[in-house]
């Protein structure tokens, strides 16, 4: 039996393609479906199941167009309702697949239709755990994505992720070996492991959730605590989740669209369009963008940042790319935490937009120590820090404001679009994402910091210790 983990790193995020004697199970299927479908080809193998660990809030999964193209039946466990057609596992039942099998095990938690997969080869054995969102290496799912006013509470949740870990989970074979739904970067939880996978035994030595004289209060108490607000989109992509949405070949057709750069200009200046500016941090820097686009860099964590940022999941969307072959790829992204209003892309790129004699608007760039010597002098107006509020507290610059990308929305009127404003984050991804929309919100005099925190600390810029948040009430 083949069990394959396929890591998305912009998502974090961990889909399963498990082959026995020419049939295939795909566990969390990302939107896209073409390279599951390339990899049973390749097998010489069908897809017979599509299995579900729970309803995913942090990206669009695939599974009602995959099975529309396989005939494979989507499997989810108790408690689950959506509007296509699904299968409701039973707790223990136990689904063939070639010379071997996999048994669901009813991990509720981090919401109540969550379950883990247990994989059992042909001689018996049980090599791999797929825990979806319950058990990640170093953590747990967070207990507050599936609160039900007045009926289930993020307690209730996390008592019933105690019961799930301690009678489902524990009692396997300590040299089983757990595969998560996501890794570190991911929102979640809440201090999850680089590592994408790590024996039981090693997760009961190491993970605090696990610890063998944990109460339940105890484990209650742990899991609320320091639970940051989820982004704005989760509740979206748990929707779409559950609902049957325009397929992925639609959404890629319609977004991969060439608009030439006048068609691109005239569309850029409509109210209802957003322009999301998705080359490298150089070349947006160097080259300049369209007047009011947003900077979101493809090689960043974009689709992360996409779903936090624009407010619209509806929002209709063109795009600057670094070049044409990787339009489709962005529409891609975009899609997985369900924008798929993309509607074209600016044809040959920035230097198409130049040699038609149209504007470009640039953001402000200055080196880190440019920025140490100006802070020094008091000649600078307004610099900020971008990055975490957990970031900011345990280390800063002396003298900078902590103004985090996250809340930019909530936070914009803080912002005086007289003033010269000077970003930093840790290394310039997040900093540029933030004066992209500073200066299409109206702010004319934005800088970036190149090279960001991690810049600054080896000029003679004055650096903070830690700071207690309690500090600073």
């Amino acid at each position: 039996m083949k069990v394959e983990q396929l890591f998305t790193g912009c998502l974090a995020e961990m889909a399963y393609y498990i082959e026995s004697n020419g049939e295939v199970a795909i566990v969390d299927p990302l939107r896209e479906t073409e390279p599951y479908l390339k990899m049973a080809k390749a097998d010489n193998a069908k897809i017979k199941y599509i299995f579900l660990t729970h309803f995913h809030a942090d990206f669009v999964s695939g599974q009602y167009d995959l099975a529309q193209k396989t005939g494979a039946k989507i499997i989810f466990g108790p408690n689950a309702t959506a509007e296509y057609d699904i299968y409701i596992g039973k707790d223990g039942e136990e689904f063939p697949l070639g010379d071997g099998k996999i048994t669901l095990l009813h991990t509720p938690g981090h919401t109540m239709e969550s379950s883990s997969y247990l994989i059992t080869d042909k001689d018996g054995n049980t090599p791999c755990v797929l825990t979806g969102d319950c058990l990640f290496i170093g953590d747990v799912g967070r207990p507050d994505l599936a609160v039900k006013q007045g009926t289930l509470t993020q307690a209730d949740l996390a008592g019933h992720l105690f019961d799930s870990l301690r009678n489902k989970i524990m009692t396997l074979p300590d040299d089983i070996i757990v595969y998560p739904n996501h890794g570190a970067g991911s929102a979640c939880g809440k201090n999850m492991s680089s590592e994408t996978f790590d024996t039981l035994g090693n997760q009961k030595k190491t993970n605090y959730a696990l610890r063998a004289d944990m109460t339940k209060e105890e484990f209650i108490k742990e899991v609320t605590t320091g639970l940051k607000t989820p982004p704005q989109y989760f509740p979206n992509n748990v929707k779409m989740n559950k609902s049957i949405n325009t397929s992925i070949d639609t959404v890629l057709e319609k977004g991969t669209t060439a608009l030439d750069p006048a068609t691109f200009k005239e569309m850029s200046e409509q109210k209802d369009v957003l322009v999301v500016d998705t080359r490298s941090k150089e070349a947006y820097t160097e080259e300049g963008t369209v007047p009011g686009a947003w900077f979101i860099g493809i090689d960043g964590s974009f689709a992360p940042w996409v779903g936090a940022l624009i407010t619209n999941i509806q929002q209709k969307i063109i795009f600057i790319a670094d070049n044409d072959d990787r339009v489709n790829e962005i529409v891609t992204r975009f899609s997985r935490v369900g924008y798929d209003n993309t509607v074209g892309y600016l044809a040959g790129g920035i230097n198409n937009w130049k040699t038609q004699g149209f504007a470009v608007d640039k953001i402000g760039s200055m080196s880190a120590k440019e920025f140490a010597d100006a802070l020094t002098a008091g000649t600078m107006e307004k610099p900020l820090d971008v990055r975490k509020e957990s970031e900011y507290l345990s280390e800063h610059v002396k003298g900078v404001e902590n103004f985090p990308l996250d809340n930019i929305n909530a936070n914009f009127a803080e912002i005086d679009t007289n003033k010269a404003y000077y970003l930093h984050c840790a290394s310039g991804y997040r900093s540029l994402i933030a004066a992209s929309i500073f200066k299409a919100n109206g702010v004319a005099n934005v800088t970036d910091v190149r090279g960001g925190f991690k810049a600054l600390k080896e000029t003679n810029a004055p650096i903070t210790d830690y700071v207690c948040p309690t500090t600073l009430l």
